[in-house]
């Protein structure tokens, strides 16, 4: 029997199941949300500092402070600025960023199509980054109401020859205290930050400590094999030094979940992840702050939010000034930009896997398509290049693989003779098989080592390419107009197909079983079924792979030379008989 085949035969079982089992978590029927208490990532903060639910528009806590939840809770004082550098537009009420247009990137390959909305005050597609005070002993502002433009009156636009672009927002308290809250956009970069800074000019200390939360209206993700959405991870995450990177999907917001229920947090971020883009709170690496996840429905509409805030208060002597900021990310996920902030964990934010290991390979592949991509100018081309790396990395082993397929060929008759001899007896057989590997040296499982080697570098590949914003709407050639797209005529499917069943002619099926032998036949397509609903990009990783498989399996059959089989004394007529190899 051939241990080699067996083993394939499995491993693509078991690609086929991970794959399936991915795509029914992302699909699984979402149940229907209703009112909760909030629950929390991370425990609670003081009493002078309560954070009131989010299912109240507005609520007071037994030290005085707030925090309204929505935009319908209230009507914000500031009117609306809009700015715009060369790759944002964005809308801002002092309190919120409320619309977020990529300029970059058109919602589709049509000619005039709009840029992607990524925040947006649509009420079936509401998404929002927020940010306000709350104070045990006084006024602050929140999110809703009290900052107030500067500069009102018309859209801010980034200057030909500036590098930056501010805009002031104001908030003056009945008591002398005043916070100015300023956004800088830089040319390029899709962080912004926020800065707030805190001058008392009353005459007693002022107390506060700011928030920052993104809330959004859960995204209606089409389901299917055939949407690259269905597979990406929607859903809010975040980073503390103690859990390190973490994850909730909308569909399980409010999952009870006893490892949550740690102390606040020290450098860490907030984020809310989709298909290519997302957007994330980074406060500065001293804040201490306390994390949490709720589930809003002030709206009639529930909206998930997540939360940072300060576990203590600010304080502001009279005659004094503060200064704290943190970055708002919002933007695709470039991977480059992520790296850009230096934050720890941020570049899980390309959430290539929930499993570590896949996340890691993922990350060392896109490195390489990064730099195959700088030298060749496609991504496509990249990923044949890609290929022809990995298949160079391996050829010791593959050699090895083909090596050791052609000499259990070669002791195929040798083993029939044995079945032959040994009848039903399947013990002694055995037995007398692995005594004949012992003595001349077979591993019967040398050429698995080479597809337990591809099997994660395929399994990665696949998220990196259903992951990668690089990749997104970037044509190889001809027909294939987006990589991060199924192919729309089945052409790479179909060659797949072709290159597996050629790939199975010239592997003979020396001692395999009917059964097995029937299994094998349909294995192509199978796999051509798969593939025809798979990403175009990694269906041409597959096809150059087996391509070149293939052609490594013809070349090595004709350059390397196997050793015979040796001579074998039959027992019973005690006259030598050589087994020939075929």
């Amino acid at each position: 029997m051939n241990q080699t085949r067996v083993f394939l035969i499995f491993a693509w079982l078991m690609v086929a199941t991970l794959l399936w089992m991915e795509w029914g978590k992302f699909n699984a029927p979402k149940p229907a949300p209703a009112a909760a208490p909030s629950a929390q990532v991370e425990a609670a903060p003081s009493s002078s500092s309560n954070v009131p639910s989010a299912t109240a528009a507005v609520e007071t806590t037994a030290s005085g402070t707030a925090i309204p939840a929505t935009a319908a809770a209230a009507t914000a004082s500031s009117p609306r600025v809009v700015v715009s550098t060369d790759v944002l537009r964005l809308t801002l009420d002092g309190g919120s960023v409320l619309e977020a247009d990529l300029l970059k990137y058109p919602q589709s390959k049509a000619a005039g199509s709009r840029p992607v909305n990524l925040f947006s005050q649509d009420p079936a597609h509401f998404y929002a980054a927020q940010s306000g005070w709350v104070s045990p002993n006084g006024a602050a502002p929140n999110h809703l109401t009290g900052f107030v433009a500067e500069h009102p009156g018309s859209d801010v636009v980034l200057a030909a020859d500036a590098t930056e672009v501010s805009v002031p927002f104001l908030w003056q308290g009945p008591d002398g205290v005043s916070i100015r809250r300023t956004y800088t956009l830089k040319r390029g970069s899709y962080a912004i930050t926020v800065k707030d800074e805190v001058a008392n000019a009353g005459s007693a200390p002022w107390q506060g400590a700011i928030y920052r939360q993104l809330i959004r209206t859960p995204p209606i993700v089409k389901s299917g094999m055939t949407n690259p959405e269905s597979f990406s991870f929607t859903g809010a995450t975040w980073y503390s030094d103690q859990k390190a990177y973490e994850r909730r999907p909308f569909k399980d917001y409010l999952e009870d979940d006893a490892a949550l229920n740690s102390m606040g947090v020290t450098g860490g971020w907030i984020a809310m992840l989709q298909h290519h883009f997302f957007s994330a709170w980074i406060p500065e690496a001293k804040d201490k702050s306390v994390m949490q996840l709720e589930l809003d429905t002030s709206s009639g509409t529930p909206r998930s939010l997540i939360r940072d805030k300060w576990t203590g208060n600010l304080v502001v002597a009279p005659g004094q000034q503060a200064t704290t900021e943190a970055r708002l990310y919002v933007g695709p996920k470039l991977v480059q930009q992520i790296k850009a902030q230096n934050v720890p964990g941020l570049e899980r934010a390309v959430d290539y896997s929930r499993f570590s290991i896949f996340a890691v390979i993922g990350q060392g592949l896109f490195w390489i398509l990064n730099h195959l991509h700088s030298l060749l100018g496609n991504w496509g081309w990249s990923i044949i290049g890609l290929v022809v790396l990995v298949k160079l990395a391996l050829w010791p082993l593959s050699a090895a693989q083909y090596r050791s397929a052609n000499k259990m060929r070669q002791f195929q008759p040798r083993i029939a003779q044995l079945k032959e001899r040994y009848g039903d007896d399947r013990q002694k057989f055995q037995m007398a098989q692995m005594e004949l590997y012992k003595k001349e040296k077979i591993n019967p499982m040398g050429g698995c080592l080479p597809i337990l080697v591809t099997m994660p570098i395929f399994l990665a590949l696949y998220w990196v390419i259903n992951e990668s914003v690089e990749l997104r709407q970037a044509p190889w050639f001809l027909w294939i107009h987006d990589l991060t797209a199924r192919d729309p005529y089945f052409i790479l499917p179909a060659l797949n197909m072709l290159v597996m069943w050629r790939t199975q002619k010239m592997t003979p099926a020396v001692g395999m079983d009917p059964m097995q032998q029937k299994m094998m036949q349909f294995m192509p397509l199978v796999f051509g079924g798969m593939m025809a609903l798979f990403p175009s990009g990694l269906v041409l990783y597959w096809v150059t792979n087996g391509s070149l498989g293939l052609l490594q399996q013809w070349w090595l059959g004709r350059h390397l030379k196997m050793p015979g089989a040796p001579e074998e004394k039959d027992k019973d007529k005690g006259k030598p008989k050589t087994i020939a190899a075929k």
